[in-house]
């Protein structure tokens, strides 16, 4: 199965994928995300993975590739929506952290609303 990516560029960077991310696919991911981050002062980025039925090492790849871009200047990566299988891959390979996968994007901007506020009672 071939991969689909659409990007949604505001209010933050989201990539839906769709099929499998392998080596075969690996490669479209990363020039869809190279163009992402060219942008300058992105400081979050997601990946919505409902429909991702397949993930392998290349894929994992493309993810740190996204963490080591934004986390240097404060920035972070989260991924919402993973399947079971995708999820239990991410929880082996630890290629993000726990704290940035999330069940929904309900879930997500929970969790940045709660951040938000931290910083305003600061």
């Amino acid at each position: 199965m071939p991969l689909t990516i659409t990007v949604k560029e505001s209010p933050v960077p989201t990539l839906t994928l769709v099929g499998r991310l392998d080596t075969d696919t690996a490669p479209q991911l990363d020039a869809a995300l190279s163009k992402v981050l060219e942008r300058k002062g992105i400081k979050r980025l997601v990946f919505e993975l409902s429909g991702l039925d397949y993930l392998s090492s290349a894929g994992i790849r493309c993810f740190v590739r996204a963490r080591k871009a934004l986390e240097p200047g404060g920035g972070t990566v989260a991924i919402v929506n993973p399947q079971p299988g995708v999820r239990k891959v991410l929880d082996i390979v630890k290629a993000i952290p726990a704290k940035g996968i999330f069940a929904s994007v309900a879930e997500l901007d929970d969790y940045l609303d709660a951040i938000q506020q931290q910083v305003r009672e600061q």
